[in-house]
């Protein structure tokens, strides 16, 4: 049998408690970085049925860190010493998922390709639809634009103030 990964075994301890407290996944990973490693759980408060946003609080993140704390501690899936850090993924929350960029349609997005496409590398717009493998966005000047996902190296939510 394969051996899970790291972040997988985070999620199965995590997903019990998550919907009983009122909180989903949006994210997680594990990660180097220098000579340390980081598990980051990237939190979010469930919608209620007004659809209207909430924002996760310092003390949510503390509560969701304690409970997954003691549950690594137990199950010890982690053989080097790591961070654990709890999180929002923020107002200009990255779009990593399919989900995510289903939640998110109408709403203003900031996309870095891989490579130029018709002489721009970063798309700034409403996002209009996803379909399959595809997005669709809208700029300022009313241009749509015609992603594939595989073509975009970034996607976030665009902060507007």
């Amino acid at each position: 049998m394969a051996k899970k990964k790291v972040t997988e075994i985070a999620e199965e301890l995590l997903a019990d408690f998550l919907e009983r407290e009122g909180y989903e996944l949006y994210h997680s990973e594990f990660v180097k970085e220098g000579s340390d490693w980081f598990l980051r759980i990237y939190i979010d408060l469930k919608q209620d049925e007004s659809g209207e946003e909430r924002y996760v609080s310092t003390d949510d993140c503390e509560k969701v860190s304690r409970f997954l704390s003691e549950a690594m501690d137990k199950a010890d899936p982690i053989e080097q010493n790591y961070y654990l850090e709890v999180s929002s993924p923020g107002l200009d929350r990255p779009l990593i998922r399919k989900d995510h960029w289903l939640r998110y349609i109408g709403r203003p997005v900031e996309v870095r390709l891989y490579r130029g496409k018709d002489g721009k590398k970063n798309i700034e717009g409403t996002l209009d639809a996803l379909e399959d493998e595809t997005v669709w966005i809208t700029d300022e000047t009313g241009k749509q634009w015609e992603l594939g996902l595989s073509e975009i190296a970034k996607a976030r939510l665009a902060v507007i103030f």
